[in-house]
């Protein structure tokens, strides 16, 4: 019986992932497998030396430890993709809300204090302060081309705009999602000069953090539009809020409030919603309840933010994992420990990324005690996990 110990509530279409006859799943529960989370920030928290796995239900993992679990051999999983159309959709809307005014237009009426013919007189006296601006020719550009950027970027082409992006890392699949008429630029000062409107889709880490400064907002359109529905440390608010005084933006919508941007008039600030959908809870609960099952049923790892992809399929055999770190002769070195205990090798599949590397390994018989020890004691192993035969 593996027990599943959650943070947070949890989507009740991912917890039936995980059956009740193989899985104990509860928000007070001792010596977890593994832990299953949203937003909660587990920085300050006591992790139990039993979690093998742990399981964010969102892209972000700023609120993991992950150097520490890493050093540990407990990979973090995470669900990029999953909530790619309910940040899309959010995106879009930020921009059009920011275009026409309406936050601002809605706030008039609301203040309105008269009726009949007044109330008439005073909606068309007042509309005059809210005219906006159309989406068609004007150009947005995408800082991250990954699950959200390319979807961002490719509804903006159909509601007639032009598409500018920017992702160094952009990968294969995701280029070939991305239509062919958003062009790319090779550095952010050339995406934020060419667009009037510029949406943010990158992870919050050393490199993107203050990535929107001064520098990058005074080349762009005077009365631009910039939509923050990533993290909050990408973009330098005071910056922002500069830019906001001098004209130069017109409108900054996040999903970050600060106490500075909620005070400024033309700041659009929300309350986290970038994932807030019922759907997108339901598809970041699934895919990580699904990779945390397979991991600690058989091993295999998918999106994980600190492990490489390894995924091997399940023969008769019995499987051993081990995480270590990624230096020569690791390999050998278990190999040989496996050939002294007379065990057959069936299947090997051994992966790294950065530091760290993965070994899965499939055999012919069961891997006694000592041989478990004698490969935990291997210097630069940080942890084995031996998982026998397949669970019928």
């Amino acid at each position: 019986m593996f027990k599943i110990l959650t943070l947070n509530n949890i989507a009740v279409a991912g917890l039936r992932r995980l059956p009740r006859n193989l899985y104990e799943v509860a928000s007070g529960i001792s010596d977890p497998d593994a832990i299953i989370l949203r937003s909660y920030n587990m920085h300050d928290m006591d992790i139990p030396r039993s979690v093998a796995a742990i399981g964010r239900a969102g892209a972000g993992v700023n609120n993991i430890p992950i150097v520490e679990m890493s050093k540990r051999g407990v990979p973090v999983f995470n669900a990029p993709g999953a909530n790619a159309n309910a940040v899309k959709e959010l995106a879009v809307a930020g921009l059009l809300v920011a275009a026409r005014h309406l936050c601002d237009a809605r706030e008039y009426v609301r203040r309105l204090n008269v009726q009949g013919e007044e109330l008439d007189k005073a909606i068309e006296a007042g509309k005059k302060q809210f005219v906006g601006f159309e989406l068609p020719g004007r150009t947005l550009g995408v800082v991250g081309l990954g699950a959200i950027g390319v979807e961002v970027a490719n509804v903006a082409l159909s509601l007639g705009m032009k598409t500018v992006g920017f992702d160094p890392q952009i990968t294969v699949r995701r280029a070939w999602q991305l239509s062919a008429d958003v062009k790319q630029v090779d550095t952010l000062d050339r995406l934020f000069k060419r667009s009037n409107a510029v949406t943010i889709h990158v992870p919050l880490v050393e490199a993107t953090r203050n990535m929107v400064n001064a520098d990058r907002l005074r080349v762009m359109p005077d009365d631009s539009i910039l939509i923050n529905f990533s993290r909050g440390g990408v973009v330098d608010n005071s910056a922002v809020l500069e830019a906001l005084d001098s004209g130069k933006l017109l409108s900054y919508v996040c999903d970050f409030p600060t106490p500075e941007l909620i005070a400024h008039p033309n700041v659009i600030a929300l309350p986290h919603l970038g994932a807030s959908t019922k759907e997108a809870e339901e598809n970041c609960a699934v895919m990580v309840a699904e990779n945390v099952r397979d991991y600690l049923e058989n091993g295999n790892i998918r999106h994980s933010v600190n492990f490489p992809e390894s995924v091997m399929p399940r023969n008769d055999g019995w499987r051993i994992t081990i995480a270590n770190a990624n230096v020569p002769n690791m390999v050998g070195q278990i190999s040989t420990l496996l050939a002294q205990a007379s065990l057959n090798i069936e299947d090997l599949l051994n992966k790294s990324l950065g530091d760290l590397a993965y070994t899965v390994v499939d055999l012919d018989g069961p891997v006694p005690d000592e041989t478990v020890e004698a490969i935990r004691a291997i210097d630069g192993v940080l942890t084995l996990r031996n998982l026998g035969k397949p669970i019928s």
